[in-house]
């Protein structure tokens, strides 16, 4: 599997909901929180860390699929000799290339 990664200036970060605070509030059911202390005891850790340990995890994991596409080996090579050997401009790409602004 190969991986390419793409950055534009048109796709900005999301915010941060909130950018000074070192402090976050969860509401949770009883059995839920007694299921999270109980699982934080087994790993011999407080909830604070347990849970922000998972939490960070998974966050990690879901900026890293939003920020990956995965091709198949074909798609790839294609992606590369299209990259190494561009084809000729047509005339829609002229006109594109015309219409964009001179000064940048």
């Amino acid at each position: 599997m190969y991986v390419i990664n793409e950055y534009t200036e048109e796709t900005p970060m999301p915010r941060i909901a909130v950018e000074n605070s070192e402090r976050m509030n969860l509401r949770v059911k009883s059995d839920q929180k007694a299921r999270l202390l109980r699982a934080a005891s087994l790993r011999n850790t407080d909830l604070t860390d347990f849970v922000l340990r998972l939490a960070l995890r998974e966050a990690d994991a879901v900026i890293d699929e939003a920020e990956r596409v995965n091709v198949s080996r074909r798609d790839h090579a294609r992606v590369m000799d299209l990259l190494e050997n561009p084809p000729a401009p047509n005339d829609k790409l002229r006109a594109a290339a015309a219409a964009l602004p001179q000064s940048l």
